[in-house]
């Protein structure tokens, strides 16, 4: 004769409790996850910066000793998303030598009627270029506040490593294009007060 199967013998405060503490690990998980999803957008720009992975350009404290006897030709693109500024490069192309430090400018001016905060993103194609591409100065290593009607002209101070010539991912690929965007900076981070940095707040540069 079969029995019956044993009642739960759990109560409905225990069931409570019990749904209490599914909740509030949750609610930690989903707290952990958009944390960690936040904290990922700076390390992996750093990431990308340091490697010259998905074609970020690197950040280089010294320009090379060895100037190659071959020549790329560099494009420069600029765009702005969600900002009334003007953006645009100065130049459309320059012809650079393999390790020389190359200099262009980009004009950006603020069309609105307040300060407002930007930040330029970047990025070269062919993406494999990422990893030669480096600059010594460019305002897109600072947050950059522009004046309502001011128009500021922004250096940036490049060169093409010599390496570029011997990776067979990039020694036949005779033009690369610099793009920037900027972006607007959140209200809450921004210092309206502050002014534009051409220079990113340093003077290795030499200008």
């Amino acid at each position: 004769m079969l029995q019956n199967a044993p009642s739960d013998p759990a109560t409905p405060k225990a069931l409570a409790k019990r749904n209490a503490k599914v909740a509030i690990f949750c609610a930690v998980g989903l707290a952990f996850m958009v944390g960690a999803a936040y904290a990922s957008v700076p390390l992996y720009r750093a990431f990308c910066q340091l490697t010259g992975f998905d074609g970020s350009i690197r950040k280089a404290e010294v320009a090379p000793s060895k100037v190659l006897d071959k020549t790329l030709q560099i494009r420069f693109d600029a765009n702005v998303r969600d900002l009334p500024w003007s953006f645009k490069p100065s130049q459309v192309t320059q012809e650079v030598k393999i390790g020389a430090t190359g200099l262009a400018f980009y004009k950006v001016t603020n069309n609105g009627k307040t300060p407002i905060t930007g930040r330029a993103s970047y990025n070269v194609v062919p993406e494999q270029a990422g990893a030669y591409f480096q600059k010594l100065e460019c305002f897109c290593f600072n947050d950059q506040t522009i004046q309502p009607g001011q128009t500021v002209e922004f250096p940036v101070v490049y060169f093409v490593d010599p390496e570029y010539a011997t990776d067979f991912e990039t020694k036949g690929k005779g033009e690369v294009t610099l793009s920037y965007t900027f972006f607007p900076v959140d209200s809450q981070q921004a210092d309206a007060s502050k002014a534009a940095s051409p220079l990113g707040d340093a003077t290795k540069a030499g200008l």
